[in-house]
């Protein structure tokens, strides 16, 4: 019996090639499908620690949705035990809000150098508040996207993004997600993974099926499951 671990970039990145939807309420029910088959027939369980299940639903204006609350009932929600794997969990949870927090303490640094030398390069010139803040609003915009680029990306910048690889480990289970830091600490650490891309063809493979549900296909199980 499989157990996959999933990530909430799942339902919104559309780029990722999961091939299950268009829009983000396609993917919700198509998971939510091969959530129900795949363990009533008992060869796998989606599993999402209760951050990410929180993560998943702050997308939403109305979290009560029918649809919503059929995929929450279909995954198992369990959190990580941090004390159980061989490595300490807790020195990488105070690492990643340490690094968190000096990174935003960086930023508003960051930005305020930005301001001082563009008062310094205007050469005497003194702009209205309102102006100075649209002159160089277009400079700290960069500066944020560049920072992000080399502070954030491919690593990990959540308690959220721990909290899958250690569950993912501790149950023995592949990790699905688009996130490259959880993907690239996944691997660090020794998790199983299956890139999104292909893990629509192993949710086949496992049920036997080599067609995709189609829209009918989800409305009559969702009468059966009634």
């Amino acid at each position: 019996m499989e157990k996959y671990v999933l990530d909430t970039n799942l339902f919104f990145n559309m780029e990722a090639g999961l091939a299950m939807g268009e829009k983000t309420q396609e993917v919700v029910k198509k998971i939510t499908y091969f959530g129900k088959k795949i363990k009533k027939e008992k060869k796998g369980e989606f599993f999402m620690p209760p951050s990410v299940v929180q993560e998943f639903l702050s997308f939403f204006e109305e979290k009560k949705q029918p649809f919503i609350e059929e995929f929450i009932s279909t995954i198992t929600i369990k959190s990580p035990d941090y004390g159980k794997l061989s490595f300490s969990a807790h020195i990488f949870y105070r690492l990643i809000e340490e690094v968190r927090e000096r990174s935003y303490r960086g930023l508003n640094i960051g930005e305020e150098l930005i301001k001082e030398a563009g008062r310094l390069m205007m050469g005497g010139q003194m702009l209205a508040k309102k102006d100075f803040e649209i002159k160089i609003g277009e400079v700290i915009k960069r500066f944020r996207e560049r920072y992000r680029q080399a502070t954030r990306v491919g690593f990990l910048d959540s308690l959220t993004d721990l909290d899958l690889i250690v569950l993912a480990k501790e149950i023995d289970g592949f990790l699905i997600s688009t996130d490259e830091g959880v993907l690239r600490w996944g691997r660090i650490i020794g998790v199983k993974e299956l890139p999104a891309s292909v893990w629509r063809l192993r949710l086949e493979d496992c049920l036997k099926i080599h067609y995709y549900p189609q829209e009918k296909d989800l409305k009559a199980n969702e009468q059966v499951s009634r």
